[in-house]
């Protein structure tokens, strides 16, 4: 039977690389807003996972990939001026996320198997461990689609892959955290706290703007009504249910995308500024008011930079640190949530 320091030393090793697993997935996260929003994403037309994990080593090799490249739809009809040193300028970004990508599934599987063998994962928690693997190689398959998408009549991948692919991520990121937390802190006997169960609202909600916003960027709707806050001349602006059927306007329409987006934020936001002013009066255990706290600065960051990137029409580091901040946001969310969580 293990004992107590035993135990707890075991279970800061599998937090720590839980942890180090989710700093590779918010890195994924970042440098994939920087090769959507640089336009790298559709640059490597081929998929091979094995063989992709080495760059084109010859000029032989480069020309032959640029010539797979020449064949899509965006060389055709937005980048055909590039030549092969152009070509280099876009591929690196997509070739450096999708190298991430690969580390993070052998940073993940490397040690798992280790703590497996090592018992320090036992057989009865190995199914959680085995669905984060599983949800991380799925979201692998996601981006393998979303980009296939972009490659076959229009330079344009699918707003709703590349949502799933986005979600993906943060869902694997949640379940990771989640995990490392309770193998740092445990759960504390009793019943939860009592504003735990608005807290996960909250966190829900938060989720909800996450995907909204994935809408907003797969859709490129961020460049339209570049003013703040109104939408144009407009509070509310036209065209809001120009799509029919209706609900199709929450999806595709860029100006309700954009506009739902915009209000599910600001809800958001004084919904969280409102909860930090409460939660100032309720006894929180010492690391749910640490959470509090970061969640409304977070919260704070996230607005101005969601209006920078829009009142600038989407430049390419407000744009970026809007998208990482988000997983910060949603981390903050989870770890005040956790705090508030006891048997």
């Amino acid at each position: 039977m293990n004992s107590l320091p035993e135990t707890r030393t075991r279970d800061r090793a599998i937090a720590t690389w839980l942890l180090i697993c989710c700093g590779f997935v918010f890195a994924m996260v970042v440098l994939g807003g920087f090769t959507r929003l640089t336009g790298s994403g559709l640059s490597i037309a081929e998929w091979r996972p094995i063989m992709g994990t080495l760059p084109p080593l010859s000029d032989a090799e480069w020309q032959r990939v640029f010539e797979i490249y020449k064949q899509t739809p965006e060389f055709q009809t937005v980048n055909s001026h590039m030549d092969v040193h152009d070509f280099k300028g876009i591929f690196w970004l997509e070739y450096l996320h999708r190298l991430l990508g690969r580390l993070l599934g052998l940073a993940f599987l490397l040690p798992l198997i280790y703590f497996v063998a090592r018992k320090y994962i036992t057989m009865r928690q190995l199914p959680w461990y085995l669905l984060m693997f599983a949800l991380g190689g799925m979201q692998a398959v996601i981006g393998k689609v979303m980009v296939a998408s972009g490659q076959v009549d229009a330079p344009q991948v699918s707003h709703y892959r590349l949502t799933a692919h986005l979600s993906a991520a943060f869902l694997v990121y949640a379940l990771m955290f989640w995990r490392a937390l309770s193998l740092l802190h445990g759960l504390s006997p009793g019943a939860s706290h009592p504003w735990y169960r608005r807290t996960v609202a909250l966190t829900a909600l938060i989720a909800v703007t996450i995907v909204s916003g994935g809408f907003v960027a797969g859709l490129d709707a961020g460049l339209i009504y570049n003013t703040f806050p109104k939408m144009g001349d407009y509070w509310i602006p036209p065209g809001l249910f120009a799509l029919d059927p209706a609900w199709r306007n929450v999806f595709d329409n860029l100006t309700t995308v954009q506009f739902d987006h915009r209000l599910l934020a600001l809800a958001t936001f004084a919904l969280i500024a409102a909860y930090w002013l409460r939660a100032r009066s309720a006894e929180f255990p010492r690391r749910a008011r640490a959470g509090a706290n970061a969640l409304l600065v977070t919260a704070v960051l996230q607005v101005l930079l969601g209006i920078t990137t829009v009142v600038l029409a989407v430049p390419t580091l407000p744009a970026v640190g809007h998208q990482g901040t988000a997983l910060l946001l949603l981390t903050s969310a989870l770890y005040l949530s956790h705090g508030l969580r006891r048997g």
